[in-house]
């Protein structure tokens, strides 16, 4: 079996710094490291229990089959911030038939982000014999 000490997702943006503005200043996430130098120098980010790490550039979009999915403690707050920010709402808080709360927003490059909330009643939250 593979022993994983730590991991993280890599994002090779189109546009470094307009990524790390809407990372770092729109979204908010902390920076963790950053490595190199010049515009596509490396931005490591915290990401809950893992990092989101940009660096390099790409040519082409990213994968529409790739998205971040962010657990939060209040979705409706996070709309309230990231809206007071500027950030793009792709879809306003909704409560799941599967009985989560989720918020859709995107980076620059389109890759999509969810934002979910896990309600007190809903079955995540229990733990069996717990």
């Amino acid at each position: 079996m593979v022993h994983v000490l730590g991991s993280r997702v890599l994002i090779r943006p189109s546009d470094p710094e307009r990524s790390r503005t809407f990372y770092g200043e729109e979204l908010g996430l902390a920076v963790y490291r950053e490595f190199g130098t010049g515009p596509e120098r490396g931005t490591v980010y915290f990401l809950g229990g893992g990092f989101l790490e940009l660096s390099g550039r790409a040519d082409a979009p990213p994968s529409p089959s790739v998205r971040l999915w962010l657990q939060v403690a209040d979705v409706a707050a996070a709309h309230e911030e990231l809206s007071a920010r500027g950030v793009d709402i792709v879809r306003a808080p909704v409560r799941e038939p599967w009985g989560l709360i989720e918020m859709w927003i995107a980076d620059p490059d389109g890759t999509p982000i969810v934002l979910v909330e896990t309600p007190p009643d809903h079955p995540l939250r229990h733990r069996p014999g717990i």
